[in-house]
């Protein structure tokens, strides 16, 4: 019995010092915000940040280990040595263009970080240039690959996985 009122009293003392005094703190101060939103904006936009780069890298080591080559067209012309095989798994599985899918939460997170519309300006002109460039593409990709390429179309999406 003696142990149970020991808890008892280590956890309503707990409640009293941690939780209940700083919470009457924080009402009579006007309740200011716990956590500003520029620090939320900000580990928003590392989370974006980190993730997208995180995603893109991956998916170009996986491009250069497991399809020998690069991915990327410039619009139409070789820039890289390009892969000799379809690549469907790993971030592919996920998303028919993960580098890109990459780069985007990256932009998303610096757009956050900046925090201005100049940033969002750039970045959507960004999109709809790589939106141009992914169909020209798609279309190479069609040409080369034919109906394993439709089918992969089928079951993964352009830059999410539905």
């Amino acid at each position: 019995m003696k142990i149970v009122k020991e808890i008892f009293g280590y956890l309503l003392g707990g409640i009293l010092f941690v939780a209940l005094i700083p919470s009457i703190m924080w009402i009579v101060s006007g309740r200011p915000a716990l956590i500003p939103s520029e620090v939320l904006r900000l580990v928003a936009g590392a989370v974006f940040a980190l993730f997208g780069l995180a995603l893109s890298v991956w998916s170009i080591v996986h491009m250069r280990n497991k399809g020998n080559g690069n991915p990327m067209d410039a619009f139409g012309h070789e820039v890289a040595p390009r892969t000799q095989h379809l690549m469907t798994d790993g971030p592919y599985r996920l998303s028919r263009n993960p580098m890109l899918t990459g780069t985007f939460l990256y932009l998303i997170g610096i757009c956050l970080w900046l925090w201005t519309w100049q940033a969002v300006a750039v970045f959507v002109i960004f999109v709809v240039i790589m939106l141009v460039q992914v169909r020209t593409e798609e279309n190479r990709l069609r040409r080369d690959f034919g109906e394993e390429y439709e089918a992969y179309c089928r079951r993964t999406g352009r830059f999410l996985p539905f």
